[in-house]
């Protein structure tokens, strides 16, 4: 079965590869027009490992996110888009989480590998 899933992604690589960067310009296109960042999107109150991440990163970038998100849904109620000039001051793909969340998510494998519970996880006896 390992076989035909290399061979299966070995077929579909050239497409993936075609794909990918229109694919990534659509998202930051879009993601422009409310001045968002793509990590922006991560919901904290769904994934813990994105919620310790963002407990790990300094106060500054954690209220910029907020600002963001904030202009985002303010934009988005009113139905409009940021003016054309302040689109292109935006970086939608510039990654300000992934290191820290990696970090977490590497720690969580450990544990999980020593057979042991998440550091800020508590059990009443």
């Amino acid at each position: 079965m390992a076989a035909k899933g290399g061979a299966l992604a070995k077929l579909f690589d050239p497409l993936v590869r075609f794909l990918a960067p229109r694919y990534q310009a659509v998202v930051s296109q879009e993601l422009r027009k409310y001045g968002m960042r793509y990590e922006d999107l991560y919901d904290p109150q769904l994934d813990l490992d994105v919620e310790e991440a963002l407990k790990r990163m300094p106060q500054e970038v954690v209220d910029a996110r907020n600002q963001r998100l904030k202009r985002a849904q303010d934009i988005s109620m009113k139905h409009t888009e940021l003016p054309k000039d302040m689109q292109q001051l935006q970086t939608p793909l510039n990654f300000y989480l992934r290191d820290t969340l990696e970090l977490v998510k590497l720690e969580n494998d450990e544990r999980l590998a020593l057979g042991t519970g998440k550091a800020f996880e508590r059990h009443l006896p």
